[in-house]
């Protein structure tokens, strides 16, 4: 049965839930980015998740098993080869990939470089390693600043990144680098998942990144629960990097976001005027701040943050429209990495007049989530990958 309402999927990044059956192949063995948060912070304070079923999806320090969820609760596996932010949410949409995208944990080729340094036109690089992104500019933004060279790293991700002063390379000639990168170098065996405009500013010795990075991904390779939608005429709404991850294809309205609080209040305000369509929002302060950083504390504060803000996104909601919650991968800030962690992902949804207390189990794949969402208007599962969990919770 086709709906006429709206469907709002919020993705807290980096947010997992427990290491998947396969995270020893990625070195992520123990890890569980929201328990082991809890465990190392005196517990977390979420009693709008709680109310939805998040604590009955694991035993969470702080959050408490609930009898009469308010929600419906369960989890998911990633199928996809990898664990970075655009492999999660191209799944997410319905692609799984057999493959995984080119890492470079020892710095890029010199052939790569080259290339970019002569269809960039730049005097040459800095850095060319693996690295933090914090770390690299302090080890070496003072001599971009003297050399105008940017600042090209990677890291366990498959991303090539280009680290710019912004008074040294203003951002429209970053983002000309990133573009020059990822349709003219980083193609064929060198296609990476992403490439990131990284800007910073501030003087040696205190540079700090700003809100100002984008991401450059590949185009999806196959059809996307985005492309069903929008050729129906279902307005699309991306909100934070989700136009960025799927190189802007088939979205009606395209909402950057600095924060996570930011990304929260544009959510608010779309399902506020908004009574039919589809939105799509990435809070990525859990991954980029806490995650990638190793802080705990400040995953907590953000978790809890969400959490009182959570009540305002319902209540912006129509009695039929599906609000799910989920994640693109964990980032364990607990662990002995700064990268990415292969895990489960919550899923906990909620519609007005919808089921409650529904136990959704672990789905066998993130595309079930874009299933449900083309289910929900009525095209079934509309050929993409997964099953449809529709019917358990409207």
């Amino acid at each position: 049965m086709a709906r006429s309402g709206k469907t709002v999927c919020v993705v807290l990044d980096g947010v997992g839930i427990g290491a998947a059956p396969d995270a020893a192949a990625y070195g992520d063995e123990g890890t569980n980015t929201l328990c082991n948060t809890a465990s190392v912070t005196g517990g977390l304070a979420l009693p709008n998740m709680a109310a939805l079923g998040l604590g009955n999806i694991a035993a969470i320090d702080g959050v408490p098993v609930t009898e009469n969820a308010q929600g419906c609760f369960g989890a998911m596996r990633e199928v996809s080869k990898g664990k970075d932010s655009t492999t999660g949410h191209w799944e997410i949409s319905g692609i799984i990939l057999e493959k995984d995208f080119p890492y470079y944990p020892k710095g890029f080729p010199a052939e790569v470089v080259e290339k970019f340094c002569a269809l960039g036109r730049v005097p040459g690089i800095l850095g060319n390693k693996a690295a933090s992104g914090t770390a690299i500019i302090g080890e070496l933004g003072a001599e971009h600043m003297t050399t105008g060279k940017p600042i090209v790293y990677t890291s366990a991700d498959s991303v090539f990144q280009i680290a710019a002063h912004e008074e040294v390379v203003p951002l429209e000639r970053l983002y000309e680098l990133c573009t020059v990168a990822r349709h003219h170098v980083m193609t064929g065996p060198h296609a990476v998942g992403r490439i990131i405009a990284r800007p910073f500013v501030g003087r040696p010795g205190s540079f700090s990144r700003t809100a100002n990075r984008r991401d450059f991904s590949l185009e999806p390779p196959a059809r996307t629960m985005l492309d069903v939608l929008a050729a129906e005429g279902i307005p699309t709404v991306a909100v934070g990097k989700i136009d960025d991850l799927f190189a802007g294809k088939s979205l009606s309205e395209k909402l950057h976001t600095a924060s996570n609080a930011e990304g929260i209040e544009r959510t608010i305000e779309w399902c506020s005027r908004t009574e039919r369509g589809f939105i799509f929002t990435n809070l990525v302060d859990f991954d980029t701040l806490y995650g990638h950083r190793q802080d705990p504390k400040g995953m907590k504060g953000a978790l809890e943050y969400f959490d009182a803000q959570l009540p305002r996104i319902i209540a912006a909601l129509g009695d039929d429209d599906l609000l799910i919650l989920t994640a693109d991968h964990g980032n364990d800030p607990t662990d002995d990495s700064t990268d990415h962690s292969r895990e489960f992902v919550p899923l906990l949804t909620y519609c007005r007049s919808g089921k409650r207390g529904a136990d959704l189990g672990v789905r066998s794949s993130f595309a079930d989530l874009g299933a449900t969402v083309t289910d929900y208007y009525g095209f079934g599962t509309a050929g993409l990958k997964g099953n449809s969990f529709l019917g358990s919770v409207v």
